[in-house]
Parts: structure tokens; sequence; C-alpha cells
């Protein structure tokens, strides 16, 4: 199987990912805990692991959780975390969101944090998500979202893809809704928060080249005063962006 692209360039990255103060916290990773916590679920998905941080929620509401991402080094990073954490039920897996190595109907829930934005093919992996699902299974999405405004849209992905070569796009909420239809999925809420992005280690995480670095900062400072407002771009390079979640269930 030929490695992503995506997983290729994060191989270097993954202990920046375990330790990243935005993805180990969060309002949403409450909300993923809420959601388990009693149900008494059996074995569920950690979709595109990336630092591990839903697994470890969800370790102690469940029997077992299968941390699945493309990339070798990040789930080496996540099973050195958990048993760090003592957290013997997780187990890990590489494959692509894509193509899961996993029977029909697997998992009780299937839970994919910030990292939709980085596949080829978001259809096909929300496909094989749902496939991998039981019939009563629980799945939720959260990633980054795009605004509705073509405008706001483009400076938003164009400073994406220059911090970050493996970004595909941070979806529309219309988008995800028409995404998850295609995938034979019964969107039932949707939530969305701000979240703050503290420049200096949004770009260190990923080792964004200074070329970049320099290329975003220039965007921001010529962006219209729309941009500036919205994203509330501050003197650092420090803004502000759309996190949703998607509650779904399969048809």
């Amino acid at each position: 199987m030929t490695e992503p692209f995506a997983a290729r360039h994060y191989a270097s990255r993954a202990k920046d990912y375990v330790s990243s103060v935005v993805h180990n916290q969060g309002t949403d990773l409450d909300q993923i805990e809420r959601l388990v916590a009693g149900k008494g679920l059996q074995r569920v998905l950690d979709l595109g692991c990336g630092g591990g941080h839903v697994s470890y929620r969800l370790a102690p509401h469940v029997s077992e959780v299968v941390a699945c991402d493309p990339t070798g080094t990040m789930l080496e990073a996540v099973a050195q975390e958990a048993t760090r954490q003592r957290l013997t039920n997780i187990t890990t897996m590489q494959a692509p969101a894509e193509k899961l190595p996993f029977e029909d109907g697997s998992f009780d829930g299937v839970f994919c944090r910030f990292t939709t934005h980085h596949w080829t093919d978001a259809v096909a992996g929300l496909r094989e998500a749902k496939r991998v699902m039981t019939r009563d299974a629980i799945g939720v999405f959260i990633d980054v979202t795009a605004p509705s405004s073509a405008l706001l849209d483009s400076w938003l992905q164009s400073m994406e893809l220059l911090r970050d070569v493996s970004h595909v796009r941070d979806y529309r909420i219309s988008e995800w809704a028409a995404l998850l239809e295609q995938a034979g999925c019964s969107l039932q809420t949707t939530e969305t928060h701000r979240l703050r992005m503290d420049f200096k280690s949004w770009v260190s995480r990923t080792k964004t080249p200074s070329e970049h670095v320099a290329a975003i900062r220039s965007l921001q400072h010529s962006a219209p005063e729309e941009v500036k407002r919205h994203f509330c771009i501050e003197p650092d390079g420090s803004f502000e962006i759309d996190v949703s979640s998607f509650l779904v269930r399969p048809l």
C-alpha cells in the first residue's frame, strides 16, 4: 500500500501532536466523553487518531479503543502515551480512512477529530466510517469548518495550505451535510465554537518552513478588513477559527 502524502508529512511531527494544547483540550473532547460515559459501548474507533487525545478520553468508558491513523510514528507515540497513562484497552492500527481494514459493523462508535481536512477523498472516508459502524452506533466528526462566504473561505484555505502542505480542505457546514448524506449517514446535531490559534505554536507544530510563515504573515497584513475582523487576526498573527462537531447515525 502506498503511504498517503499526509502520513509521510506527519511522520516527524508525532510527539508535537501528543503534547499539543489545542489537541489535548477542548469542549469538544468533553462532549465526546459525555456522549459515551455510562453507555456501555464495547468497541470504538478513533479514526485519524493523530496524537490520540480522543482515545485517551474514550478509554475509561468503553471496553476497547482502536486508534487508527496512516502515520506509523503517530501510532507509536499514541501507544507510548497510552502506556504512560495506564490505558491498557487502547490498540493501534495503521490505515488510511478511505480504506479501513475492519469488517462491516465492527464498532459501536466512530470518533474523528481534526483529520478530515487531510483526506484526499472525504466521501470515501465517511463511507468507510459508516460501513464499520453497527446499526445502532454513533458517529462524531469534529473539524475546522470554513465560513460560508467565498472570500473568507479562500483566505482560510490559503493560510492552511501555506502552513501545512498536506491540507486538502476545511469544509463548510453545508458541505459537511452533503458529504454525510452521500456517505449514508443521518446528521443528528451540529455544534460550532470558536477556537483561538496561537500563531507561534500553530506553525511550530507542523514545522512550517520560514518562507511559508513569512507568506502567511504577509497575507494577514494585506487582508481586507472583513477578513481581519472575522478571523480576529492579532498583531502576532494569532487568530480564531470555527470548529464544528457533527453527531451522526448510520442510515
